[in-house]
């Protein structure tokens, strides 16, 4: 072998090797510090290639991570351990890490105003740390998470090898840190709930890992609630009551409606249930009379003029509400978090140009965690840690072809296997992206067993899709989740 080749192949195996940086802490949490460890680097994931049966498992991807592991624990089975990841797909796991559970928080918003940089970290005094363990992973292409030399990256872009992955990670770090013992949760969020009630199902049977509860961030698991599209009708209804919060909080909704926004939304609510409904299935044989009393009911809920509605055939899609409302304003309403307003290009246009809710935590999350992985963690990579890369587009789901994704189902069948499995929902009343009302239309749809039907528990912030951006809903958020944990392990 000639020098040169010798070089080569060093430098392959260099690239492959696992990486872990170990660095100390302590957050100051009710009062109380806690101490920690913090665990950063990466995972190798080896499988089987079909082509090179006889070499064995081969190494497909390294998988970065960044756990929390609390000190002077003696015992690891009393104590729980979470695995934490965002959605996406083509997210990182840092909004849930720097926004809500891990031992720093950034500062994205103050006063429900977006923050000028430079940008902060600030001690989380919220931090789910005092109750579990935390363990942030990157899935494949996400964050620092990457394929090895030779691997093509699109064969983890897919609902079943995305569950698979994550799974192996999972298994991996369980077993290496001798963590079968401990009371295992999952947390995710958007899509990433997607992939957590695809996990409950696969990590139970492939590896019979049993889990003691999962936390729904911002949850979507049945997608034909959220696909606008000829034919199906479900979100034109289900988005209905999102339309109104974020009517209600630009104040667009007649002074009736603005007085008490849940009162407020219970009449939607039951709009939504009976009358539109009703008058949706009747298609084009929907009688004048009937249509012009349900525009102006449209008109008066989501504070739009009767003949946009009418122009709308009576179904209003969410980028046209979010370009729509603040029209007059020359201004569009976010997507993610519909509190936030932007200025579009073209005031004329249809559909906006970007969402201002995502523009307003993009570059805090990303600067303060690029400064702080490499300052206080000590981690060096001189990759770009991708926080969301634009991988939905081209996201395979052929297990589900010809059909509407649908992990309600694997869910159900999970919690019937595992009937002391416990599920927290987190929704945001102005989030646009996995509107509340559809959360809770998918769960009433599972067709679960009324013993179980318990076992799921909600609950309701006055934010949007990330809501712990906004404090005093993180604050009941800690109190929710560390609550939801605690009583799982009853």
């Amino acid at each position: 072998m000639s020098d040169e080749n010798k070089v080569e192949e060093q430098k392959d195996s260099e690239a492959i090797q696992e990486e872990k940086v170990v660095t100390n802490g302590s957050v100051k949490i009710d009062g109380k510090d806690i101490k920690y460890t913090a665990l950063t680097g990466t995972y190798i994931l080896r499988q089987e290639d079909p082509k090179k049966k006889k070499e064995g498992l081969i190494p497909k991807a390294k998988i970065f991570y960044i756990a929390y592991i609390m000190d002077g624990v003696t015992d690891p089975a009393t104590r729980p351990i979470t695995f934490s990841f965002n959605g996406g797909p083509g997210s990182s796991s840092v909004w849930l890490h720097m926004g809500l559970l891990g031992p720093k928080r950034v500062i994205a918003e103050e006063n429900g105003k977006q923050v000028p940089p430079p940008y902060r970290l600030v001690e989380n005094e919220y931090s789910l740390l005092d109750t579990t363990d935390l363990v942030f992973i990157d899935p494949v292409s996400t964050g620092y998470s990457r394929t090895v030399k030779g691997q093509e990256p699109e064969q983890f872009h897919d609902y079943n090898k995305d569950i698979e992955s994550v799974a192996e990670f999972i298994r991996l770090f369980t077993t290496r840190n001798m963590r079968w013992s401990s009371p295992k949760f999952l947390i995710g969020e958007s899509y990433g709930t997607t992939r957590a009630a695809g996990l409950s199902g696969y990590m139970q049977d492939r590896y019979g890992m049993y889990l003691n509860g999962i936390m729904l961030v911002s949850s979507i698991l049945n997608f034909q609630t959220a696909r606008f599209m000829p034919g199906n009708d479900l979100p034109y209804m289900l988005f209905l009551p999102t339309y109104t919060a974020t009517a209600w909080y630009h104040k667009k909704l007649a002074d009736h409606l603005q007085e008490d926004l849940r009162e407020t939304l219970n009449k939607v609510e039951e709009f939504v249930m009976n009358d539109y409904n009703q008058a949706l299935l009747q298609g084009d044989n929907m009688p004048n009379d009937e249509k012009e009393r349900i525009i102006n009911s449209l008109s008066e809920f989501t504070g739009l003029s009767k003949e946009f509605i009418d122009y709308s055939n009576l179904r209003i899609s969410i980028h046209r509400f979010t370009k729509e409302l603040l029209r007059d304003q020359k201004r569009i309403v976010g997507r993610l978090d519909s509190r936030f307003k932007g200025i579009d290009r073209d005031a004329a246009g249809e559909l906006p140009s970007f969402d201002p809710s995502y523009a307003t935590i993009q570059g805090p999350y990303t600067a303060t965690f690029n400064d702080y992985v490499r300052r206080e963690l000590k981690y060096e990579n001189d990759e770009n840690y991708e926080i969301l890369a634009n991988l939905w587009e081209t996201w395979k789901y052929e297990k589900f072809q010809n059909q509407f994704l649908n992990v309600a189902e694997t869910l159900r069948d999970a919690m019937s296997k595992n009937p002391f499995l416990k599920v927290f929902v987190a929704n945001g009343y102005y989030d646009l992206a996995t509107p509340y009302f559809a959360t809770e239309y998918t769960l009433d749809h599972m067709g679960l067993d009324p013993e179980l039907r318990p076992n799921i528990s909600m609950a309701y912030y006055e934010a949007g899709h990330m809501m712990y951006m906004h404090e005093p809903s993180l604050r009941k958020m800690k109190l929710d989740l560390k609550g939801f944990i605690e009583k799982s392990l009853d």
